[in-house]
């Protein structure tokens, strides 16, 4: 017997029950666990589409890296808070390798994710100086971010590029700069939630404005390279990831492990600072750290207070894995294709059945297929169509909390969504519109 729909009402009561008093603001643990619910309810899986896990196993170059290092004693070391040597080589070899920027090894600081890179930055960046006590979002984006900000008290400012994609972006982006209060902006490319990627005309503007108003450019890349359009999985050739970094040394590079190695749980990312920002000198730093030198504080006092390092053991899984990468022996590009493959299949369903991509290009080219895409249903809003589609048993996002403008929009993560899975998603996604 099919269980679908279910009935409204009983979506609701397990709302109330999490405390969700609207499904269109609810995070993505809420969403996690309403979905729980229904599917135990339901007792049919359902489709998931609204949290961001990898959905391919880890490298077993990590793993198998990682239990010879605790076979060696590691676990009862405390880990450098710097990083282990031969992580902090291996970063600095893709930097030059896939990006084909030059970063000396003593910049690249391992992180306990590249949500602890995230917070590391917001606790630097917001004391360098002064006057310049603001975060700049470039929406949208991970909604985590920005309570990360309000953890910390902080300030922060955001604009969402739909409207402001290519040369448009310069005019929007200064008028947040001239107000002399922005330390740094964060983006991600490609995006979550859009998968947006910068254009090089776009992350031009990004450097010459960086440049121009001396503000730091925090470029989130936990979606490496996965931009399928083309290939910049081969180290040492062209194309090269597209990054700030090619227009300015005014930036700091958020990495992770988790979704390029598939390598979430073990909590590995990595910090790639400028040589000219690790170096420089602010003295307003000294105002509440013991040092005025940017890199100095990121390890000594801000890694430091946080976690005291990064595990040990991860580190090593990271290291073997980009050792892999970097020597040519490990197409890591080739595996993450499969969300590609996902994401084509999935957005033909959802367009099959009278639902629109929101974010659909960037400037003049249709967008990637990857671990993420957004839709919409005419004449309903985000908030609307997420309550229906739970009633089919399929779970989503809302962009809502991302920091679009977008409310008809819903995130859709394809990372748990087999191929063989499609075809349920699309009778799922039938029923609904023509309900």
């Amino acid at each position: 017997m099919n269980p679908f729909p279910i009935k409204k009402e009983i979506v609701l009561e397990y709302a109330k029950q999490l405390g969700i008093e609207r499904l269109g603001y609810a995070t993505i643990r809420q969403i996690v666990m309403i979905a729980n619910k229904l599917e135990q309810y339901s007792g049919t899986k359902f489709i998931r589409t609204e949290m961001g896990v990898p959905g391919l196993p880890a490298t077993p170059i990590g793993i198998e890296a990682e239990i010879e290092a605790l076979k060696k004693g590691v676990a009862s070391i405390y880990p450098p808070i710097e990083g282990i040597g031969t992580l902090k080589t291996e970063l600095s070899r893709f930097a030059k390798l896939f990006l084909n920027i030059e970063i000396n090894q003593e910049h690249c600081i391992p992180t306990v994710g590249s949500m602890q890179a995230s917070i590391a930055m917001f606790m630097t960046v917001n004391r360098c100086n002064q006057a310049k006590d603001t975060i700049l979002f470039i929406d949208p984006g991970f909604p985590v971010h920005k309570r990360q900000v309000a953890v910390l008290g902080m300030k922060y400012e955001s604009f969402d590029i739909y409207e402001y994609r290519g040369k448009k972006l310069k005019e929007k982006l200064e008028s947040y700069l001239k107000k002399g209060n922005i330390s740094a902006f964060l983006y991600s490319t490609p995006n979550n939630p859009s998968w947006i990627c910068f254009t090089n005309t776009e992350l031009k503007i990004i450097a010459e404005l960086a440049e121009k108003y001396d503000v730091i450019a925090l470029e989130d890349l936990a979606y490496f390279g996965m931009d399928f359009r083309q290939d910049f999985g081969k180290p040492g050739q062209p194309p090269y990831q597209s990054t700030v970094a090619h227009y300015t040394d005014n930036y700091v590079l958020l990495f992770s492990g988790s979704k390029v190695f598939s390598y979430a749980g073990q909590r590995i990312g990595a910090l790639l600072i400028s040589d000219k920002v690790f170096n420089r000198k602010y003295p307003d730093l000294c105002k509440i750290f013991s040092a005025d030198i940017f890199g100095q504080v990121v390890l000594k006092e801000v890694i430091y207070t946080l976690s005291s390092g990064t595990a040990h053991t991860p580190q090593y899984a990271m290291a073997a894995t980009l050792k892999a990468v970097n020597d040519g022996n490990y197409d890591f590009l080739s595996v993450t294709k499969e969300y590609g493959r996902r994401a084509n299949a999935m957005k033909q369903a959802f367009l099959e059945n009278g639902f629109k991509i929101v974010y659909d290009k960037d400037e003049d080219q249709e967008l990637a297929d990857g671990f993420y895409f957004t839709v919409a249903y005419p004449k309903m809003t985000g908030e609307e169509l997420l309550g229906e589609l739970l009633r089919y048993g399929i779970s989503a996002l809302t962009l809502d909390t991302t920091g679009s403008t977008r409310k008809e929009g819903l995130r859709i993560c394809t990372s748990q969504t087999s191929i063989e899975r499609v075809e349920e998603l699309r009778e799922r996604l039938k029923a609904f519109s023509v309900k």
